[in-house]
């Protein structure tokens, strides 16, 4: 029986056995712990390796060379972007081939966030700009429930210009809204919606309306499953699912969300990924099977890895198949739709997209919204474990270097559906629909009159086009809450079974 490419990717990633290890990592050694990590297991396991000359096997000559190069840089991340394929060093830039790629000094902090588990006042919060300035302003996407901000008076829909006081800028926003536990919102109105003609309107279309609403960030892990609910649109019963982050922590209960759907004999399913900008490959593949159910054992998607990985890998060891079956066991409850409607934003990516690409071949997938980000790259963890080939793995912490905290989370494969598509990384997904939020029109959440719920359920129960009215004011934001917790922006390969056994990779 073929195992899913979930397990085998990782009978390459995880090693469970230190037999030749020590053939396994290039011979340079350096007393630069940080940097000799950052280099070497960029040089072995970064997608782009072979495009990057300074990671090029034979960059250096001798031991003087490759110290020389390494800690010729102000720090640790300086190293990381340098080594990375980009065209810039900021992170997320569009104009770079890797916008993705990133690195933290405290593993702890990162993989906490990768399960859902950080810091947060509970306002999710979009950014956008003027037109006519560098100044931003902010919008209210929804807020989380037993958060400090579910206490105070600020709810979807809001909008803030200036935190403590001080108007946010391109220059200022990281620092005032990312560094500091706890800050007061200043926030503002809609002045003149006729004045707004793009998602970037002037600066005078708003205008602070004198109220501030002072958060405090807390310890907070997210339900990934904010809303399931299910409508009746007239011989049809529709479930809606909003997801918000593909955690795999949480597949337990996204598998009981589909029970309630499916109790409820859903006939249709709107699934709402407007804000979920991504999280495990494998939860992707669970909800995929989980809106199907028909296509057990089908081919999921299959998996691009650089030229040093995927020579290790056979044919069937780069395919992953839909499961009936959740990572606890448990037997899936599918529904087994042949059409699905999808809302998205440009805030959907990663995982996201990955569902609605894997989709595409096999059932109708209808995307309502925006275009998606355009990220169709996985990543993993690694961190200064060189026995295990840098790769991170909870049970191993005893054996990552004391003296070395700092963890990548680089780009090191492309995936692609059954039909061999990938080809949607520079414009993202286009939607069946477009549709953008409008802010004088936001709605709530899981109303059948929220516009894009109320879109998908006017697809359902009818064949006629809507005629829509124009959008007053676009939404597209250029950053949000999470930008700074960048797990929220990756797709990740989750740890596999302890049961595996892995073959050494040989680096030379």
């Amino acid at each position: 029986m073929r195992r899913s490419l979930y397990f085998i990717l990782f009978s390459l990633l995880v090693v469970t056995s230190c037999d030749d290890k020590d053939d396994n990592i290039l011979t340079f050694t350096s007393s630069e712990s940080t940097e000799d990590f950052i280099w070497k297991g960029m040089n072995f396991w970064y997608f782009w390796q072979a495009d990057v000359e300074d990671l090029a096997d034979d960059r250096f000559s001798s031991n003087e060379e490759y110290n020389d190069f390494i800690t010729s840089f102000s720090g640790p991340s300086e190293l990381f972007y340098n080594l990375c394929n980009q065209h810039t060093y900021v992170y997320g830039s569009d104009n770079a081939i890797d916008r993705f790629s990133y690195i933290t000094s405290d593993y702890t902090e990162l993989v906490n966030s990768l399960s859902g588990s950080y810091t947060t006042n509970g306002v999710e919060f979009g950014l956008a700009t003027f037109s006519d300035n560098d100044e931003v302003f902010g919008f209210v996407k929804y807020i989380m429930p037993n958060s400090d901000a579910s206490s105070k008076n600020i709810q979807r829909g809001d909008i803030f210009t200036g935190v403590n006081g001080t108007q946010l800028t391109l220059n200022n926003y990281s620092d005032l809204l990312y560094s500091s536990d706890t800050y007061t919102l200043n926030m503002a109105e809609i002045t003149d919606p006729s004045l707004v003609t793009s998602y970037n309107p002037p600066r005078n279309a708003i205008s602070e309306n004198g109220v501030s609403i002072e958060l405090t960030e807390y310890s907070y892990t997210e339900d990934p499953i904010y809303i399931v609910d299910t409508f009746n649109v007239g011989s049809r019963t529709v479930g809606y699912l909003m997801y918000n982050a593909f955690t795999a922590n949480f597949n337990t209960q996204l598998n009981d969300a589909f029970a309630e759907l499916k109790n409820a004999n859903v006939t249709d399913l709107v699934l709402d990924l407007r804000y979920n900008s991504g999280g495990s490959v494998n939860t992707s593949r669970i909800l995929s099977s989980l809106i199907t159910g028909q296509f057990n054992g089908q081919l999921y998607i299959k998996q691009r890895w650089n030229d040093k990985v995927q020579s290790q890998l056979s044919s069937s060891e780069l395919n992953d198949y839909f499961t009936n079956t959740n990572s606890d066991g448990a037997t899936l409850n599918t529904l087994n739709l042949s059409e699905v409607y999808v809302l998205t934003s440009y805030t959907t990516a990663s995982a996201s997209e990955l569902v609605i690409n894997a989709l595409d071949p096999y059932i109708t997938v209808n995307q309502i919204g925006d275009y998606t980000r355009g990220k169709n790259e996985f990543s993993i963890t690694l961190v200064d474990d060189p026995e295990n080939s840098y790769v991170y793995n909870s049970n191993r912490e005893s054996y990552i270097n004391p003296d070395n905290s700092w963890a990548m989370q680089p780009l090191v494969g492309r995936n692609e559906n059954a039909n061999g598509f990938y080809e949607y990384a520079d414009n993202g997904l286009t939607p069946d629909t477009d549709m953008l939020e409008d802010l004088t029109n936001m709605g709530v959440l899981g109303d059948t009159a929220e516009p894009l719920l109320a879109e998908a359920l006017n697809q359902i129960s009818t064949t006629t086009k809507r005629t829509f009215p124009s959008v007053a004011f676009p939404l597209r934001e250029f950053a949000n809450n999470k930008s700074n917790i960048r797990s929220f922006n990756t797709m990740y390969l989750d740890n596999p079974s302890d049961e595996i056994t892995i073959p050494s990779v040989d680096l030379e």
